[in-house]
């Protein structure tokens, strides 16, 4: 009888480019070293995003994730990311801009099933998305220096369809928030939260330097037609965010204990 013979294992399927690793630089500003983060994709990607530089939907040739200096009080962002992207040899305007006081380079990575998530997690004032109205003359604190801010940036390894990565964006923002409140944080996020979705661009798209002519959508597979929780890179997504922020909330408690006994050991000198 013959012996059955089995394909060779040629290991995991071929899923399209690789999401470029995260590079930690650093710029001078306002009288000190400012470290940034910068991912940089060696064809452009397709993103949607929150950042307030940047967000949107669309090609993305780049992402930063920018660490300001507390109280941080700038409103013309564009033209700060914009130095920053120049100086990083990027080129301004063709990338997603994200702006945090946390502590960029305490970033907290997680990987599910091909995705990769990044998390920097500040909660010193964390907040309720259905919260009351602020007072009458209450300052807003939404700008990225006035409260601890959570960033996040999600890479999925391959091409999923519009709608998909924005249910992607949600299911990402839903898992921050499970982690929050499992973790015992008071709230849902912080007034300045961010996220980052991005993923390779479909064969076809029209900004897809190596395109074949196909239509784009029709070149996602299955595992790229939606986003939810319980979609393949829905799940993955899910868990990773999960991870990275619960990992990032236990690092920020520490932080902010460690600045309160500095706060009252200074208060009784």
């Amino acid at each position: 009888m013959p012996v059955p013979r089995t394909a060779p294992d040629t290991g995991p399927p071929d899923l399209g480019p690789r999401p470029p690793p995260v590079v930690v630089a650093s710029r001078h500003e306002d009288g000190a070293e400012r470290p940034f983060l910068l991912w940089r994709f060696p064809s452009p990607w397709c993103a949607v995003s929150s950042a307030p530089v940047g967000g949107g939907w669309g090609p993305c040739a780049w992402i930063l994730n920018v660490q300001v200096r507390p109280g941080y009080d700038r409103i013309d962002l564009d033209v700060h990311l914009a130095e920053v992207a120049t100086g990083a040899g990027l080129t301004p305007g063709l990338g997603v801009g994200l702006l945090t006081a946390a502590d960029v380079t305490a970033g907290f990575d997680a990987a599910d099933d091909g995705v990769q998530v990044r998390a920097t997690v500040g909660i010193r004032w964390p907040t309720w998305a259905a919260a009351p109205p602020e007072p009458p003359g209450e300052v807003p604190t939404s700008a990225p220096g006035a409260v601890g801010t959570i960033n996040l940036v999600v890479l999925v390894p391959a091409p999923v369809a519009p709608a998909a990565l924005v249910n992607l964006a949600t299911t990402a923002t839903e898992a921050k928030a499970q982690a929050l409140v499992q973790a015992g944080v008071a709230g849902t996020g912080t007034a300045s939260d961010a996220v980052v979705v991005a993923c390779p661009l479909a064969p076809g798209h029209p900004d897809d330097p190596d395109g074949a002519g196909r239509g784009a959508i029709d070149a996602i597979d299955e595992r790229g037609r939606f986003g939810g929780p319980r979609s393949p890179w829905g799940a993955a997504t899910a868990r990773a965010v999960h991870r990275a922020v619960t990992d990032g909330v236990h690092h920020s408690r520490r932080v902010m204990a460690a600045e309160d006994a500095d706060g009252a050991g200074e208060a009784t000198r």
